[in-house]
């Protein structure tokens, strides 16, 4: 799927991939009027992931621009159950988008589950989730993609992505993903993209279709990876609690002596980028406390995201900076 779907019909002389639309205006009584309602390279990006994930997906500008889309389709008043320590961009578009949507266990009108959860790597049971609601459930599926974990198997009514992290693969672009298990969330999604103008751009999806085709093999090498840094991290002495969910490419771990012993050993990496993304080809880390709204995270906890380049490479620097 990842490297097929989305491409042109297999007639002679046709491309092997879809080609730039960037046209913003077209000829009237066609089935595109205008450049921010459709657009033939969404529509090829859209295809792909949408199988991929067993969906109907809607491109938009950013991953915080498709999360904002799902939550406000609720009303005014409207009330949002979301995991704890969710991504911290999540937890505060809810906050300040108060009164107008209250998070609330209580009756909630929608489930946000973030799993694993960033960057405390927490798994929820999004099937169980799921049979315990009596309300839509949005999970984002951004740290596992669908190659790991498909939400809407599992009962969900929209999964949601950061494509500029692990579907494109290569920190050059900024893009989100929603994808819908029905025709009328598809539609509120798409409604929504056109009126706030959440557009993206042509060539951004482009670059993110053209870095999913290599998404499989990129998670394999990266998830190998992960376990074994995992696994090493976990027996090092600098270290006192490794976070990994068993899969994928992500981790975090707790350094003993608190922050400032994790920016000392930050700042001794060679070969690990610090960096505030994640899912690029390169391993990115940081401080994740650092952060306004990451009050809740150890002062002291690491995100590492892990990248292509050789496990021994990056167990070398990482045992070199820990000391």
């Amino acid at each position: 799927m990842a490297v097929h779907a989305g491409r042109p019909a297999r007639t002679p002389g046709a491309p092997v991939g879809p080609g730039i639309e960037l046209s913003s205006t077209y000829v009237q009584d066609g089935p595109v009027s205008y450049g921010r309602e459709d657009n033939e390279t969404w529509r090829a990006f859209e295809a792909a992931v949408g199988e991929l994930e067993g969906g109907q997906a809607v491109a938009f500008s950013s991953g915080m621009a498709a999360v904002a889309a799902v939550m406000e389709t609720l009303p005014v008043g409207g009330r949002v159950s979301v995991t704890p320590d969710a991504y911290h961009g999540t937890r505060r578009f809810l906050e300040e988008r108060m009164p107008r949507l209250v998070v609330s266990d209580d009756s909630p009108d929608l489930v946000w589950v973030e799993t694993p959860s960033n960057p405390m790597m927490a798994v929820t049971d999004i099937a169980a989730v799921v049979r315990a609601s009596a309300c839509p459930v949005a999970v984002d599926n951004t740290l596992a993609t669908p190659l790991l974990q498909r939400p809407l198997d599992l009962g969900a009514d929209v999964a949601v992505h950061s494509a500029t992290k692990l579907l494109s693969g290569h920190s050059d672009l900024l893009l989100g993903v929603a994808v819908a298990r029905t025709d009328e969330w598809a539609a509120k999604l798409r409604e929504r993209r056109s009126r706030h103008g959440a557009v993206p751009g042509p060539f951004e999806v482009w670059l993110a279709l053209r870095g999913l085709r290599t998404l499989p093999v990129r998670l394999e090498r990266s998830s190998a990876s992960a376990v074994v840094l995992a696994e090493r991290l976990g027996g090092h002495p600098a270290v006192e609690q490794v976070r990994y969910p068993g899969f994928g490419s992500m981790l975090s771990f707790d350094v003993r002596g608190g922050a400032a012993a994790a920016d000392a050993a930050v700042a001794r990496l060679a070969v690990v980028v610090p960096g505030t993304s994640l899912g690029g080809v390169e391993s990115l880390i940081e401080r994740r406390h650092k952060w306004p709204g990451e009050a809740a995270v150890p002062p002291g906890l690491l995100r590492l995201s892990v990248g292509l380049e050789h496990v021994e490479d990056l167990w070398a620097d990482l045992a070199a900076a820990l000391g």
